[in-house]
């Protein structure tokens, strides 16, 4: 009988996929011909290709830029499902239901050519205007974690001002992010377009990211990803974006709300199972309300592990490299809290999103930016000792930071002594990358290392002035 449901279970799979792929095929798969889909064999194809469309698209009109763009928004929502699927089936990491959720996200609220407001001034000696101008094509690293998310923000933040953009693409999500790059590009040639505006490499690997680094017609590099294609991208020379990695900590104090601090702590550590690079992960409570977070945790759904449970998980879910550093292991990295529930020896329902546990500062889960739903959480006497922690857990990576607290002196302390790109005070860290969780803008590059913070098109575009000497007084 379990024979049976196992064959049950793969006959539905197997029809259900089926249904997915005529439909995908009727409704947005790309019909384009060779060469138009912006997907190359050879990445030096590829820069060719890109280099001609961008010739193109810096004479386009703006309000065919802003067409393209708001086509490209419109197909990101009615793919959002599709794409979120086909990414957890090739990545395995994060939550059906959060990735859907990210891509409505992005398609809202990814800045375009509004952000490109030009300025002019006149005076005594005449008019100066000056505007937003293209760098040319843009070489551009897209991680795992958010492939679609990440391909269509760079994409939007690096055409408006006028870009092209060839994309080095992580190896393990190549196959959705070429199926989105086929339709991207159908979606911008239908609306006025040029062909291979955006475009990749089908088989992505250090070698081409290489080439297109080095590439001579190639003036910037966006690196969104691991520390590897960084250092890469430092290595080739040419003025980099980097969006480095990220170990936000979190201080709990005497003065704050606990139970909405374990509410927002549970919700951001978990959305997409803790993969969301400004997410929590590691929390510093003090002393003093320490039970009672531990407590409001519980009251929130997640579930506790005791010494030897964090013991078994560490275990199996952080490794060692052979220079003697830890690292969180693929194996567990964006996977479900009831996943990491039996490395512990627990079994779990899927509707838990959140595990958590007492250890001492030094524990590896503290220090290791472990992209997996456990969250640490370290005791500590006083709010100052608490800063003290969060800051040398940070590592100094300058990335994010949250504390919740009613204390303003202690969240001028904390602010001013981490000295991070985000700070969210008393609330989840997605409020800190702006809507629909808070305000402000949001953009998948937070560009911590290279100092661009969340990034916009303005971060890719060149400032070109013209000044008109005497003359164009209107008054």
């Amino acid at each position: 009988m379990g024979s049976d449901i196992v064959m049950d279970r793969e006959l539905v799979a197997k029809i259900v996929q089926q249904v997915l792929d005529e439909l995908a095929s009727k409704n947005g798969k790309s019909t384009l011909p060779a060469g138009q889909t912006g997907i190359f064999d050879d990445i030096e194809d590829a820069i060719k290709a890109t280099i001609a469309a961008q010739k193109e698209w810096v004479k386009t009109s703006k309000e065919t830029k802003t067409k393209v763009i708001d086509a490209l928004r419109q197909v990101v929502h009615d793919y959002a499902a599709d794409f979120s699927r086909r990414a957890l089936e090739e990545t395995g990491m994060g939550r059906l239901e959060d990735k859907i959720s990210k891509h409505h996200n992005v398609a809202d609220v990814t800045p375009g050519l509004e952000d490109l407001e030009s300025k002019s001034w006149i005076g005594d000696k005449g008019l100066v205007v000056e505007d937003y101008a293209p760098y040319g094509v843009i070489a551009a690293v897209a991680p795992s974690t958010h492939p679609i998310p990440v391909l269509f923000n760079s994409t939007v933040i690096m055409i408006a001002p006028g870009n092209g953009v060839v994309f080095n693409v992580h190896p393990a999500a190549k196959k959705v992010s070429a199926y989105a790059m086929a339709i991207f590009n159908q979606v911008i040639q239908k609306n006025g377009g040029p062909a291979n505006l955006i475009s990749m490499v089908k088989e992505p690997t250090m070698e081409s990211a290489e080439k297109l680094f080095h590439h001579p017609q190639i003036p910037m590099i966006v690196a969104t990803g691991g520390p590897g294609p960084v250092k890469a991208a430092f290595a080739a020379g040419k003025k980099v974006v980097a969006a480095g990695p990220g170990n936000p900590p979190v201080l709990v104090d005497e003065t704050a709300d606990i139970q909405k601090a374990a509410k927002y702590i549970i919700e951001g550590a978990s959305f997409d199972n803790n993969i969301v690079c400004i997410a929590e992960k590691a929390v510093f409570v003090v002393d003093s309300v320490f039970s009672q977070f531990m407590h409001a945790m519980a009251n929130e759904g997640a579930v506790e592990l005791n010494p030897q449970q964090i013991d078994a998980l560490t275990q199996k879910a952080i490794l060692k490299s052979d220079r003697g550093e830890n690292y969180a292991s693929r194996d567990f990295i964006g996977k479900n809290a009831n996943v990491l529930g039996l490395a512990a020896g627990l079994t779990l329902s899927d509707e838990v999103r959140m595990l958590y546990g007492e250890t001492d500062f030094s524990h590896p889960f503290v220090h290791t930016e472990q992209m997996m739903p456990f969250l640490p959480i370290v005791r500590v006497q006083d709010a100052k000792e608490g800063i003290d922690k969060c800051y040398e857990a940070e590592h100094r990576y300058g990335h994010t930071a949250i504390i919740h607290s009613n204390n303003l002196d202690i969240i001028t302390q904390f602010t001013q002594k981490l000295d991070v790109d985000i700070v969210v005070v008393n609330g989840t860290s997605l409020s800190g990358l702006g809507p629909k969780a808070g305000e402000a803008y949001f953009s998948h590059t937070l560009a911590s290392p290279t100092g661009e913070g969340v990034c916009t098109p303005r971060n890719f575009a060149r400032i070109r002035r013209l000044a008109v000497f005497n003359a164009l007084k209107i008054v």
